[in-house]
Parts: structure tokens; C-alpha cells; sequence
């Protein structure tokens, strides 16, 4: 495992042109805290933001214990990019943001970064309620280049009433065994983190209480036929709900190791 330390050394060194970036690295095979980030970019910026981020900003917060586990357009708004950053823990988020951030990959590109967002403060923070709930690991994502066949990705965003960790319950038992039979087997689920923001240099939505669940599917027509049975699935979980389900239909970017 690379250390933090050498970490900011390799990057360091590899912007000086001294060595090559720092490949991935899979310091863990599961990481129960996520980030569900969206980015909302000025008109015609998405593409730039993409191949900046793939370039750039992938492998450097890897070798920082950090894990870039998607990174979509988002089918439905054209001027969003969403990602998923994934952490061991909440300490081991602090540990990889403070060093990231401080370090010299984003100080080298962030003004670059910075120029496509209007927004970049629609965060959720999330956690697996159980083991079972967290991504699974994935095939070694593309390099730079390299073309691999894409699926689309759902997340299903349900805003709740209540204690989320009664609603995981209830989704483990009552939704996820009607999900499966329908053939759209929860990728992974997650909810609310409760724990204090405590990198507070990056923003995150409080005061909410959600569950989010991923799912893949061939392409948007399969997604629409299997809609009824996921509809009729997540009534189970209808009483809990605050609001009406949001829905993200994601197109994963070429580098994106979930796709």
C-alpha cells in the first residue's frame, strides 16, 4: 500500500515529469463511505471537465487511498457530470481530501477545473448499511483511449421520512427481493451518513435523509421496460417516502471503472 506520504511524493514528481502518474491503486476491496457528487458546468464544458478529470484527476487520488468508482454524464441534463468517490472510512476520507486537495495535481489544474462549474456543491455523503450494500469491486477500468462497451447506470435517490437505517432494513427485506426478481439486482445501496462533513472545504447536503440505490441496465429501452416491476418493487418502501424518487439515468465516460 502506498503511504500518504509517498503518495505526495510520486504526484509531485510525476507533474515535475521526473516519473509516470501513479497507477491505481486497489488499497482495499471495499469502501462503505461514498460521495454522490453533482456537478453542474457551464454550457459546452461537460466534455472538457470529462477528459481534464480522466487525465488527471483518476489515478492521483487513487494513489491517496481515495476510489473513483464511476464518473457519468448525467442522459437527462446536459451541463451535469456526476462521479462517485468512495473511502474506507470517514478518517480515511479526511486523510485523502486533505492531502488531495492540498497537493500538487489540483493545485496544478484546478483554476482549469474550476472554469466549467457554476455549482459543485450538490454532495451527498453516504454509507453502506451492511457489507453487502457496498459496491463490489470491478474489471480494471479502461486506459486513456481505450474504448470498452458501456451500460447505463441508475441511481435512485429516495428522499425519506425518517431514520434511514429502519429504511435500509425495510429495503433489504421488502424491496430488494422484488428488485431481483425483476431482473434489476441492486449494484449496491446506501444511506445517509451521519456523521459530521469533516472535510468542510467541500460542501455536502445536511439536514436530509436519504437511501440511494444503483442499478445496470443494457441501455434506456431496457431500463423503461423493466420500470413497472422496479415501480412496483419500491412501493414496499412507499410509506417511508418524503417526496417523490429522483432518478439519475447515467452514461458512464470512457474511463469510468463502473460502466
Amino acid at each position: 500500500m502506498i503511504t500518504l506520504l509517498s503518495a505526495t511524493v510520486m504526484a509531485a514528481a510525476a507533474l515535475a515529469g521526473t516519473i509516470a502518474p501513479p497507477r491505481p491503486v486497489r488499497a482495499a476491496s471495499s469502501y462503505p463511505i461514498v460521495e454522490l457528487r453533482q456537478y453542474t458546468l457551464h454550457d459546452g464544458k461537460r466534455d472538457t471537465l470529462i477528459d481534464l478529470f480522466e487525465r488527471q484527476f483518476i489515478e492521483s487520488q487513487e494513489a491517496l487511498g481515495m476510489k473513483v468508482i464511476g464518473t457519468f454524464r448525467d442522459v437527462d441534463r446536459p451541463n451535469r457530470f456526476v462521479w462517485i468517490r468512495g473511502f474506507t472510512g470517514m478518517g480515511a476520507r479526511l486523510a485523502g481530501e486533505s492531502a488531495f486537495y492540498g497537493g500538487p495535481v489540483w493545485q496544478a489544474h484546478r483554476n482549469e477545473a474550476n472554469a466549467t462549474m457554476i455549482d459543485s456543491d450538490n454532495v451527498l455523503l453516504l454509507h453502506a448499511p451492511d457489507a453487502e450494500a457496498a459496491f463490489k469491486p470491478e474489471p480494471m477500468r479502461p486506459a486513456f483511449g481505450e474504448k470498452r462497451k458501456v451500460h447505463r447506470i441508475v441511481a435512485t435517490i429516495y428522499y425519506l421520512k425518517g431514520d434511514p437505517a429502519f429504511a435500509a432494513r425495510r429495503f433489504r427485506s421488502d424491496v430488494v427481493p422484488g428488485l431481483k426478481a425483476s431482473g434489476a439486482t441492486p449494484l449496491a445501496w446506501f444511506i445517509t451518513e451521519t456523521a459530521a462533513n469533516n472535510f468542510p472545504r467541500l460542501p455536502v447536503r445536511e439536514g436530509e435523509h436519504m437511501l440511494v440505490w444503483f442499478a445496470r441496465f443494457g441501455n434506456d429501452a431496457d431500463f423503461a421496460a423493466h420500470k413497472p416491476a422496479l415501480d412496483k418493487a419500491a412501493a414496499e418502501l412507499a410509506p417511508e417516502l418524503a417526496r417523490e424518487p429522483e432518478v439519475l439515468r447515467l452514461e458512464p465516460t470512457d474511463r469510468s471503472e463502473l460502466r
